[in-house]
């Protein structure tokens, strides 16, 4: 493959799918300084990985992949990213555009960063609607556990919005 014809399907790819890479940096750094660094560490990855994508499975699927890997092995490499995480509300321009501010969009982000890496993979790419079998290629599980995974999720989500709409948060 040229280099040209990388960069058209890369662009291709930036111009339809940017969105996947905001999603992840946000959900996996923890500053804004470390969303734009795992932003850009993201789309380097994906032009590196243009060469092996097969057509296998959608675009989308290859993306999300190239881009949740590449912030696991990023937060694994630089662990003070996990540390001293800012303020959410100043995370929040990444996604959200002033003033159509969600604040249940703000709470699923915040409780999103909370969980561990494999269950954020997942949380974020339910959200997005991709299907069992897809989630279990990308995160390479099986269908089932992609099934148990989210039902523990979701559990785990209703019983923090419980207790927090008990405790007079919300």
């Amino acid at each position: 493959m040229t280099d040209i014809e990388r960069n058209t399907i890369f662009q291709d790819w930036m111009a339809a799918h940017k969105t996947i890479l905001f999603k992840v940096a946000r959900a996996y750094g923890a500053t804004h300084s470390d969303r734009e660094d795992l932003f850009q560490e993201i789309a380097l990855q994906l032009w590196h990985s243009i060469d092996a994508f097969r057509g296998d499975s959608a675009a989308a699927t290859w993306i999300y992949s190239v881009a949740l890997n590449t912030a696991i092995a990023w937060g694994r490499k630089q662990g003070r990213h996990g540390r001293g995480r800012e303020d959410f509300a100043a995370a929040t321009a990444l996604l959200v555009a002033p003033p159509a501010r969600d604040h249940r969009l703000e709470w699923i982000y915040e409780r999103i960063s909370e969980l561990d890496e494999v269950n954020r993979s997942l949380t974020l790419l339910i959200l997005d609607g991709f299907s069992y079998r897809d989630i279990s290629q990308i995160l390479g599980l099986s269908e089932s556990n992609v099934g148990v995974k989210i039902k523990r999720v979701k559990a785990r989500l209703a019983g923090q919005l419980a207790k927090e709409e008990d405790d007079g948060f919300r």
